[in-house]
């Protein structure tokens, strides 16, 4: 049986840290995911717990709206709430948790919209090199592949 999942998404708020009775550390938070819907790009949100040296990290280093990379197993459990109902959750519980961008971009000036620095694209390093070199007029007709 293979029970593994990795995540790929932004944390939806800030991490807070708790602390168990035996010490351990513990931080529950959300990752966004996002995936397409026909046409339409969609988001799941996916409830996550880390614990130990992962929730220290967690709590001291990343912000709301980091890209994160999560890897663990999917865990189900139920608990009573205080009304005496049954509530049942399923979580990622983190093996893993890495932080996917620069440190510099998970500031309180978090940007959403922030790519990084691309490698220029052909057609601005053709015309970069347009009086250095001819250009090479290829079609798909003449590639052997």
């Amino acid at each position: 049986m293979i029970n593994r999942t990795i995540l790929v998404g932004r944390i939806t708020r800030d991490p807070e840290l708790r602390k168990t009775q035996n010490g351990n550390s513990v931080v529950s938070f959300t990752v966004a995911c996002n995936r397409r819907f026909g046409e339409q790009d969609q988001a799941d949100f996916i409830n996550c717990v880390a614990w130990n040296q992962s929730a220290d990290f967690l709590a001291n280093y990343i912000k709301k709206g980091a890209l994160l990379g999560v890897e663990g197993r999917i865990q189900s459990r139920s608990y009573e709430n205080r009304e005496g109902q049954n509530v049942y959750v399923q979580e990622v519980v983190c093996d893993t948790v890495q932080a996917l961008e620069p440190r510099n971009s998970r500031g309180s000036d978090f940007d959403p919209g922030y790519q990084p620095d691309v490698a220029p694209s052909f057609s601005q390093t053709q015309t970069a090199k347009q009086d250095d070199e001819p250009i090479l007029d290829i079609t798909n007709d003449d590639l052997p592949f």
